[in-house]
């Protein structure tokens, strides 16, 4: 599958929560770190999603947002990847942060050079990465 989408992530799904309208699923990445999907009910009806099922959750660098310090902050986005900056492609106006969160599993994302600026984001640096369940769309194989 190719995707105009730079994070895609190889899972298996851990738990479905259903709701009447929207599912909340868990999918558990390689290296044991989770992540958490929003999608409709019926989309998880038509993907036959299920507990050990394996799913490919896609990201749009766009979406992901690059944070450090955050060991006493508390945030509604649901999605927090700890890892280690492994490389920062500086451009003009943006950056593409590339953060390992273990496992094989690299998240990549699209910010401001101001905000790697003012972060003073550097390879070898802790940070997290940062997204809404709803940022997450996900795929099978068909």
């Amino acid at each position: 599958m190719k995707t105009s989408a730079r994070n895609q992530f190889a899972g298996t799904v851990k738990a479905i929560k259903q709701n009447t309208v929207n599912s909340e699923v868990t999918i558990t990445l390689p290296g044991g770190q989770e992540l958490v999907a929003a999608i409709t009910r019926s989309s998880c009806d038509n993907l036959s999603l299920a507990a050990g099922s394996p799913v490919i959750a896609l990201i749009k660098s766009t979406h992901i947002v690059i944070a450090t310090g955050l060991d006493h902050i508390k945030l509604s986005a649901r999605n927090q990847l700890n890892g280690i900056i492994s490389d920062i492609e500086r451009g003009a106006v943006n950056s593409v942060v590339t953060l390992d969160v273990g496992g094989g599993t690299l998240i990549t994302a699209g910010i401001t050079m101001q905000s790697t600026e003012q972060l003073d984001l550097r390879p070898g640096q802790k940070a997290t990465a940062i997204f809404k369940a709803g940022s997450v769309i996900l795929g099978v194989l068909a």
